[in-house]
C-alpha cells in the first residue's frame, strides 16, 4: 500500500469518526443560535423598563445574553474547526484519486 493510500484510507476513517461530531456541532450552534432569540423575549419581559427600545437595550446588556453570544462563539469555532479538518481529509482523497487516475494513464501510455 502506497503512503498516499495509507492517507487517503486515514482521511476516509477520519471522516467517518468525526461526521457525528461535527453534525453535534452544528446542531448545538444551530440551537444556541435560535435560543438567543428566546432568551432576548424572556430578559425583555422581565425588564423593568417601559419602552420597547429600553428593554431591548436592558436585555442585550444582561449577563445571562452576553454568556450565551460567548456560547455562541465557541460553537462556532468547534463547528468550523470540524468543518475545515473534514474539508481537509477530502481533499487529501481527491488528491489520491487525481493521482490515481494519473498514473493509471501513464501505464496506458507506457504499454
Amino acid at each position: 500500500m502506497e503512503s498516499s493510500e495509507k492517507s487517503a484510507l486515514k482521511s476516509r476513517d477520519f471522516i467517518y469518526r468525526n461526521g457525528k461530531a461535527f453534525a453535534a456541532a452544528k446542531a448545538n450552534r444551530s440551537y444556541l443560535e435560535l435560543f438567543l432569540k428566546s432568551k432576548l423575549a424572556l430578559l425583555m419581559k422581565d425588564s423593568i423598563e417601559t419602552t420597547s427600545a429600553a428593554k431591548e437595550t436592558d436585555a442585550k446588556a444582561h449577563p445571562d445574553y452576553i454568556a450565551l453570544l460567548y456560547g455562541i462563539k465557541e460553537a462556532i469555532e468547534i463547528e468550523e474547526s470540524l468543518k475545515w479538518e473534514l474539508e481537509a481529509a477530502r481533499q487529501t482523497i481527491e488528491i489520491y484519486r487525481t493521482e490515481s487516475a494519473n498514473n493509471r494513464g501513464l501505464d496506458r501510455a507506457v504499454q
